[in-house]
């Protein structure tokens, strides 16, 4: 079985449209974008909502949330029901336990924006209290925060310690397509990839690059 084929998240979906192109190419899950200080995708919670209950089971459903504090966290999460809930900032009110105490059902993912070798040792704290890690490109230190959506490859060779160190599943993000994804699974050897703008052109869901991208993964393996 292509582990990789069947862990790909495609970030970023603005519809039901997109819902269904991402599925079809061969999509594992789904990135739905709450409100964020920057990036790309962002939605209503309403049609978070209508894409989460539209998409099948077998397909996971991330909610992006920018929220730090657990409360607010809860109140985004009750609007949407998606099955798993991507928190894209640091905690700054609360911890990963009330969330789960709270919805013991929904997983948990934590993003990480690979920075330096200080993400290897906030990888292996965080490991122990959430479901999985996402690996990210952003700077949440900049006066406007970027948490997701750059565009941009981090250091790989940081990503492959965290891989190897840390004992639950780790996704890799960030300037991801069809040119490179295979490389990343090669050096990296992430649980699954997540793309949004390397299939993407004019910020929609682009077919071609949908399909080259799987193509060069399921071609290469």
């Amino acid at each position: 079985m292509n582990l990789y084929k069947t862990h790909i998240k495609i970030c970023c979906i603005s519809s039901i449209q997109e819902a269904n192109m991402a599925i079809e190419a061969g999509a594992s899950a789904l990135g739905l974008v709450g409100n964020m200080p920057s990036g790309p995708g962002i939605i209503s919670d309403e049609l978070i909502a209508e894409i989460a209950a539209f998409t099948p089971k077998n397909i996971d459903t991330f909610l992006l949330t920018s929220e730090t504090s657990t409360d607010k966290i809860i109140e985004h999460y009750s609007k949407v029901k998606t099955t798993t809930i991507q928190i894209v900032d640091a905690l700054t009110q609360g911890n990963h336990l009330d969330l789960k105490k709270a919805f013991p059902n929904v997983k948990l993912v934590q993003v990480l924006h690979v920075l330096n070798e200080n993400s290897i040792v906030e990888a292996l704290e965080i490991s122990n209290f959430v479901d999985s890690i996402l690996l990210d490109s952003g700077n949440p230190n900049l006066a406007t925060k970027e948490l997701g959506g750059t565009g941009r490859v981090h250091n790989w060779e940081i990503s492959k310690k965290i891989v190897e160190k840390v004992k639950i599943p780790v996704f890799l993000a960030g300037g991801l397509n069809h040119t490179n994804a295979f490389k990343a699974i090669q050096q990296v050897k992430p649980y699954g990839l997540d793309l949004c703008s390397g299939v993407r052109t004019n910020g929609h869901l682009d077919a071609q690059k949908l399909t080259s991208f799987f193509t060069a993964i399921n071609h290469n393996q």
